[in-house]
């Protein structure tokens, strides 16, 4: 990029002031630092014990055992009696160490037992899986005798692997690998993607510690690209289950026979089938029986009964019938524009020369589907007009069903704008449409993040989700009358998902930040109330975000509570009330402590109002001296689909590999992001360019009055996705206060972004404030030092976007740095080079010596760059995984 003749003579005595300035005795971004911040992971990996208790339930559902992995390769299994409150060892392992050594034939240690999986079939007996057998051990003879393996799972064709579904007790799947190949392990998110879990040699085990309900594929090591993920070839699928078991990979899977799926386009008594083709409706007679999953047809006669359906308005999908079979919903739809973005991969791997490859991507702005249920009559053929004038714009029409008497159906009416959430319904007889619930928004309605409905068919209620009262709570509803019975939730706190809803008891089971007065308002607690606002229980205590599973008969839960300063702690708590029955585990970290770790300080202060409270995080290098300042860096991303400021405790974050260069990290949530108050949030409405700027900077400002040892005059910013939006944005619009930034893959102007994301918080139509708040637009206000990053491949964010920034700041005439990386997807700076490239360049703009990382190399292993098919990207410490 151009530089002044000026500058350039200045730049060696400006490096040489900085560097004076910034280490008065003791050097940054040194060899040793950059080697110190390689190591991170592997010396934090491991030093943390007693951390996750896993409970696995035993039949009477009044005892469960888990086991402790500690240090040295030593482990110990223990039990717990919940009807004593006590814990003790799952068995004698000095013992049982004895029966090993004898019928193994080699010494095992009573605190090192090679056991995987235990199972108790009775008191006197115990089942343990030692490689790949498994033995019946009778506790009073200390006999060992093998036996059948313990619930052996039971392999599905990878073509019938369902998505995870609701996670039910934490539990142990041992997968062993009986082929003469290695093969790849994928565990199956609640979206159908496939997520690594590394590979397994040949004839090797592994313990995966996983869920009931979590589905994993086992594939062939090398394989071609299947939706973002490098997917071989499958060879077996296994569902967890809630007890431990065995997955045995032999590379022949038998298929599972299962019930086949009925035809949706037969009615439920079988008399009638809608045919949809040539953008029309046909009906035909079936005039035969009904089998119950689909009819028999005999002497079939069909008939048309639309006529005006075509390319450009067609009838589509399923049918959705009425109970009774008399009557079917036929959605019509016109179809969204066409709008490719085109990608020329420069560098493939199987060709020397260039490939274009295109990608369908809606943007801000563009004309997207349009549709309408249409009512028809069986006998008849006839339609009942349905009038859209409540629903004439519509985003989305989704969760289309029919009311068990086939008088009415309902559906969610989702409004392009966001600003109106309807669920509607239609008379079957006389097709009048009315609303049960209105939601209107003179900002959003974050139907994205904050959408709930549960419609409660024998009691003709439905249970919604709203911030209505400024706060996002549950309400009930009379959906027969449409109107509001009672609200179930209140207060100064936010409802952040629903977990089960029992009908019988009149009872939500849910979970909620800030419900705990004095705790962090991110932290999650789980509650129950009952659908008319009384009994509020809130199950969980402790200061930390929380997980809990229960036992198998509900009257118990274990719940394990964390910060980033606070490792696990584990408990036994009633479900009745909420009353803790005994500590089960308290997590050990002094191993972690030895190494030099540092946990990150969590910090508060005041938002641009005075009043709000700001959290965050502050990461310091592990050899920190207060004496000294410190260039202060922020890991910024202000996506307001979400909160980011880490919560739970890890022994490595991603923000603390940056530290160890010689610079203060920190991570903030400002206004503008989610899950606090709906005027906390709206901040971001049609102002994303906002990004919390205000709130950010003052935080910054009040912990550097604090702690002297920030440097303020030395500020840097990065971030990826949203995050690279942000980062620039910190320099156009606060380039005062940000000294230097790394835009990653950013989405710097929300025309050229992805239509969801930008809509949901820009809103729509497209206003002037689209063209004030783009990056573009903004270029020339550039102070400060900037790289920007872009991956050619990226299919999430459109790579033009990150290339019309880099024009319009050429035109103006302002100097920055480039990295457009080949082959490379979204979330170039989580490849190797990428890190070590904006490492380098913190430490030459803040740090103001030259780098002497131990990355640098002329080449860059494949494996680490992200894949160029993948919508997921990972900043320094950060996955963007399923966001702009």
């Amino acid at each position: 990029m151009k530089r002044s003749k000026s500058t350039a003579q200045l730049l060696p005595l400006t490096l040489m002031f900085a560097s004076t300035l910034a280490c008065p005795s003791t050097a940054q971004g040194t060899r040793a630092d950059y080697e110190r911040a390689a190591q991170l992971p592997q010396r934090t990996a491991g030093k943390v014990y007693r951390d996750a208790v896993r409970p696995h339930w035993l039949p009477d559902s009044n005892r469960f055992w888990y086991r402790n992995d500690l240090a040295n390769g030593k482990r110990e299994f223990v039990l717990v009696d919940l009807d004593t409150a006590s814990k003790k060892p799952a068995f004698d392992h000095a013992r049982l160490a004895s029966a090993l050594t004898k019928t193994l034939n080699r010494p095992i240690a009573a605190d090192q037992l090679p056991v995987d999986l235990i199972g108790y079939p009775s008191r006197n007996v115990l089942l343990v899986q030692v490689a790949e057998k498994t033995y019946a051990w009778d506790q009073t003879t200390n006999a060992l005798k093998e036996t059948e393996p313990v619930g052996r799972a039971n392999a599905l064709a990878p073509e019938d692997m369902p998505a995870s579904f609701a996670a039910g007790n934490a539990t142990t799947l041992t997968i062993i690998n009986q082929m003469n190949d290695g093969v790849a392990l994928f565990w199956i998110d609640g979206d159908g993607k496939h997520r690594p879990y590394g590979t397994l040699a040949a004839h090797d085990r592994r313990a995966i510690q996983t869920y009931a309900g979590h589905s994993w594929l086992i594939t062939k090591k090398e394989g071609d690209v299947k939706g973002g993920d490098k997917v071989g070839t499958p060879l077996a699928g296994f569902v967890a289950s809630d007890e431990p078991e065995i997955a045995v990979v032999t590379g022949f899977v038998a298929r599972v026979p299962h019930k086949p799926e009925p035809d949706r386009n037969v009615s439920p008594d079988g008399k009638w089938t809608v045919v949809l083709h040539d953008h029309n409706v046909f009906l035909r007679t079936n005039n035969g029986i009904h089998t119950g999953d689909r009819a028999e047809e005999k002497n079939v006669a069909e008939r048309r009964i639309t006529t005006d359906g075509s390319a450009t308005d067609t009838y589509e999908g399923e049918p959705i019938w009425s109970p009774d079979g008399s009557k079917f919903v036929v959605v019509k739809t016109i179809p969204a524009q066409d709008h490719k973005v085109y990608f020329v991969e420069s560098s493939p791997t199987d060709q020397l020369q260039p490939k274009l490859h295109s990608n369908e991507y809606l943007k801000p702005g563009d004309r997207i589907a349009h549709s309408r249920p249409h009512l028809f009559v069986a006998s008849t053929g006839k339609e009942i007009p349905v009038s859209d004038t409540l629903f004439p714009n519509p985003w989305e029409i989704s969760e289309l069903r029919w009311e068990p008497d086939s008088s009415r159906f309902t559906f969610v009416y989702n409004q392009r704008g966001h600003q109106i959430l309807r669920l509607m319904a239609i008379d079957a007889v006389t097709g009048a449409a009315k609303p049960i619930i209105d939601e209107q928004s003179k900002t959003f309605i974050d139907y994205s993040g904050k959408f709930f409905l549960s419609q409660l068919v024998k009691t003709h209620e439905a249970i919604w989700m709203s911030e209505r009262d400024g706060w996002n709570h549950l309400y009930l509803y009379d959906s027969t009358m449409g109107r509001i019975k009672n609200q179930i939730t209140k207060g100064s706190w936010v409802v952040q998902g629903v977990d089960r809803i029992d009908e019988a008891k009149r009872q939500i089971w849910f979970r909620a930040g800030g419900i705990r007065a004095g705790q962090d308002p991110y932290y999650v607690h789980y509650c129950r109330i009952n659908f008319d606002g009384s009994g509020l229980t809130i199950l969980t205590e402790g200061d930390g975000t929380h997980s809990v599973s229960y036992s198998p008969d509900g009257k118990y839960l274990v719940d394990t509570y964390s910060r980033v300063d606070l490792p696990p702690v584990t408990e036994l708590r009633r479900v009745s009330d909420g009353t803790k029955v005994m500590e089960i585990e308290h997590g050990d970290d002094s191993a972690l402590f030895a190494t030099g770790w540092k946990a990150p300080e969590r910090f508060v202060a005041k938002g641009r109002d005075g009043v709000t409270d700001i959290y965050g995080v502050i990461y310091r290098p592990t050899n920190f001296d207060p004496r000294h300042k410190y260039p202060v860096i922020e890991n910024i991303y202000a996506g307001p689909q979400d909160a980011y400021v880490p919560k739970a405790f890890a022994a490595m974050h991603g923000s603390q590999t940056l530290a160890e260069l010689g610079f203060i990290v920190m991570q903030i949530d400002g206004m503008g992001t989610s899950k606090r108050s709906k005027a906390f949030h709206d901040v971001c409405c049609k102002n994303l360019g906002d990004a919390g700027f205000p709130d950010r900077i003052l935080w910054i400002k009040a912990a550097a009055a604090k702690y002297p040892s920030f440097d303020l005059s030395r500020v840097g910013i990065y971030g990826t996705s949203a995050g690279g939006q942000n980062a620039l944005g910190g320099l156009l619009l606060h380039g005062d206060f940000y000294k230097a930034g790394v835009a990653d893959c950013g989405c710097h102007d929300n025309r050229m972004d992805k239509i969801w994301w930008n809509e949901q918080w820009m809103g729509w139509p497209i206003g002037p404030h689209y063209v004030a708040q783009s990056n573009v637009t903004l270029a020339p206000n550039l102070k400060g030092k900037l790289l920007l990053m872009v991956g050619e491949m990226d299919t999430n964010v459109d790579p033009a976007s990150t290339m019309q920034v880099v024009n319009a700041l050429i035109h103006a005439d302002k100097d920055f740095e480039l990295l457009v990386m080949p082959g490379a997807g979204h979330g170039v700076a989580g490849s190797a080079y990428g890190q070590r490239r904006l490492q380098d360049f913190f430490v030459r703009n803040l740090l103001g010596v030259e780098p002497r990382g131990v990355g640098k190399t002329a080449t860059v292993p494949k494996s680490s760059i992200v894949d160029k098919s993948s919508a997921v990207g990972v900043s320094a410490g950060k996955s963007t995984a399923s966001k702009p």
